[in-house]
């Protein structure tokens, strides 16, 4: 999809377009009012956690692979896991009591979360005004010991770090209680 295209869809599912640079301005700004700090790296733009990881092995924490789902009763969820973690999309349903979970497609991203499909990030849900997206994450980003859980800022060509507990404020001040599930 490219620049035109992502105009189009955003403007059909009835958001403003807006370039991820401007959505990571506007995802700092509102960490800053928090007064939530983050580090962040620059890296070459990247669509899969697998490209992304000769830039990020380096970091001292844990980097998510984020997946945004939905279910046959239309729910969108997004789930957060350790970068390497297994997912079996059948075990999830079930957990969940999420009939039929599959992957939602970029229109549906980018109506709710203003995001392409490859910058896919919890911290997008501050724009979740609705709250109409379940945030599932996986209990070793919270609970693991790391010190930091990394992900992008809304654009794939970064990486930030956010530690446990301020990720977990930044989701309760956008009134996103996660559903917490350990995938070991």
């Amino acid at each position: 999809m490219d620049q035109s295209e992502l105009v189009e869809a955003v403007s059909e599912a009835g958001g403003a377009a807006v370039a991820p640079v401007d959505l990571r301005k506007e995802l700092e700004e509102f960490l800053k009012r928090l007064n939530i700090e983050t580090t962040c790296i620059e890296h070459p733009e990247v669509f899969t956690v697998e490209e992304m990881m000769p830039h990020v092995s380096h970091l001292s924490g844990v980097v998510t692979k984020n997946l945004f789902l939905k279910d046959k009763k239309r729910r969108v969820f997004l789930v957060c896991v350790r970068h390497d973690r297994p997912l079996a999309l059948g075990e999830l349903s079930r957990r969940l009591g999420a009939p039929n979970l599959r992957l939602a497609e970029e229109r549906l991203l980018l109506e709710k979360l203003r995001v392409r499909q490859g910058c896919v990030t919890p911290l997008a849900l501050f724009l979740d005004t609705e709250r109409s997206v379940t945030a599932v994450l996986d209990r070793e980003l919270t609970h693991g010991g790391h010190t930091h859980i990394h992900c992008h800022p809304m654009t794939n060509s970064a990486t930030m770090g956010i530690t446990p507990a301020d990720l977990l404020r930044f989701l309760e001040e956008t009134q996103h209680t996660p559903v917490i599930l350990s995938f070991d």
